[in-house]
């Protein structure tokens, strides 16, 4: 996550010929805790603590590794329990490692799953500063009922398009997140991942679901919301609360309108209190289809 130091909007208007040379002072703000915290269904806790990085800065694998923050005290509770998170680390198939922090395995007594219904409690502290974040694993209100697919038409022979029927309960304030997977490769989620039921609520809709995306690659738009035949796609369909939903909802806004001179300046939305970043819940519901060639 990079943190935006200023953003600044050129408006070139044509007409007499005329220029002024702007100079702009650019300060240099403290740099920033980034927490990155989910909690899912029938899951560990799991917590990436690091420092936020220039805007305007080239990164490289040697800056991303320095940006990690190490020896927090990381505490996850659900009101009954209180776990101490541990500090583990991962190779990528980059090279660069990836620290993160779960449950301590050599401590099991106090460690829990996540629960659909239930709020969990975090708290860090790390390089003097205490942080700390409430979340909740919502029940399934609103529900995946089919999936299906269907040609994408034409003389493409090759590729497909995919469906889903989501049903809504009466009640409003309901909000999900999805991911997908091809071939049983890694999930990566939606473009834009979120949605909420403020203009379907209490009702059932048929919905085209895109594939997910790597956002740190190029897009091909050519070929955005297809599937190919013969893939196996399994989706990964989140129940959120309102501020997981606030958060990617803001984050994805913000990396769609990237590049673009006249999209309005975003703030994205975090519920950590003294850092960037989220702690949110997810409560999961998976299918899978395989299009057939």
């Amino acid at each position: 996550m990079r943190k935006a130091y200023f953003t600044l909007v050129f408006l070139t208007v044509t007409g007499a010929a005329c220029e002024k040379e702007i100079n702009v002072d650019l300060q240099r703000t403290e740099d920033m805790l980034v927490v990155e915290g989910i909690i899912e269904q029938g899951a560990f806790p799991m917590v990436r603590i690091s420092r936020s990085l220039n805007y305007f800065s080239k990164i490289t694998p040697q800056q991303l590794l320095e940006s990690f923050v190490h020896d927090a005290n990381v505490t996850v509770s659900n009101g009954a329990r209180t776990h101490r998170l541990r500090e583990y680390s991962t190779d990528t198939t980059g090279g660069v490692a990836l620290y993160f922090y779960t449950i301590d395995t050599a401590d099991l007594q106090t460690a829990f799953l996540g629960e659909a219904g239930k709020s969990y409690t975090l708290r860090i502290e790390a390089e003097g500063k205490v942080l700390h974040s409430i979340t909740t694993i919502p029940e399934p209100r609103l529900t995946l009922d089919t999936m299906w697919w269907k040609n994408a038409g034409g003389d493409d022979t090759g590729r497909a398009r995919i469906l889903v029927k989501v049903t809504d309960p009466p009640e409003r304030g309901n909000y999900v997140r999805y991911f997908t997977s091809r071939n049983k490769e890694r999930f990566l989620p939606g473009l834009n991942s979120v949605f909420d039921d403020q203009v379907v609520n209490g009702t059932s809709f048929d919905v085209p679901l895109d594939p997910g995306v790597d956002k740190n690659r190029s897009i091909d738009f050519d070929d955005y919301g297809f599937f190919s035949k013969g893939d196996t796609v399994t989706l990964k369909f989140c129940n959120i609360d309102h501020n997981t939903y606030d958060f990617w909802r803001t984050a994805d806004f913000a990396y769609t309108s990237t590049g673009n001179p006249f999209a309005s300046p975003t703030r994205i939305l975090g519920n950590v209190t003294g850092a960037l970043g989220y702690w949110g819940g997810y409560s999961i519901t998976y299918r899978t289809i395989t299009i057939p060639k």
